[in-house]
């Protein structure tokens, strides 16, 4: 498992980004699944980087590693508790102009990863997504 400590601010995404993509290179990951997942982990950072730590700031940890064939991505903050898979999910069927704000990001990232899971431990916010490597 390898992993990336940064400030949990919107300038550390290009290198949390970058230590992803490493790793999914590393594991001759296709190319629609580099950019799925890249859209994931921009939208959990990015999160995390706008709400954890409000006012305050704070760092992030994100490991990678590679079981089998899927690769597991968790995140790591010590922000205020946060369980995003408690968001309920967007109304997609209602005119956007009329649909609350928030939960797509979420919704999208259960959509394109195979497994999401959150927990809360020693007082850390833990999200971990998986996906296969290759469907077959």
């Amino acid at each position: 498992m390898k992993k990336l400590t940064v400030e949990a601010n919107i300038e550390s995404l290009n290198e949390v980004i970058g230590f992803i993509n490493a790793e999914l290179e590393c594991n001759n990951c296709p190319p629609e699944l580099v950019s799925n997942i890249n859209l994931a982990v921009e939208e959990i950072f990015v999160n995390i980087a706008n709400y954890a730590y409000i006012p305050s700031t704070g760092s992030a940890s994100i490991s990678v590693d590679s079981i089998g064939e899927e690769v597991v991505i968790k995140f790591e903050d010590t922000g205020k508790q946060y369980n995003p898979l408690e968001h309920p999910p967007p109304n997609l069927e209602k005119p956007l102009m009329e649909r609350e704000i928030g939960g797509l990001g979420i919704f999208l990232v259960k959509k394109f990863m195979d497994k999401v899971e959150y927990v809360r431990i020693d007082n850390k916010n833990v999200l971990t997504i998986t996906k296969k490597l290759n469907d077959s």
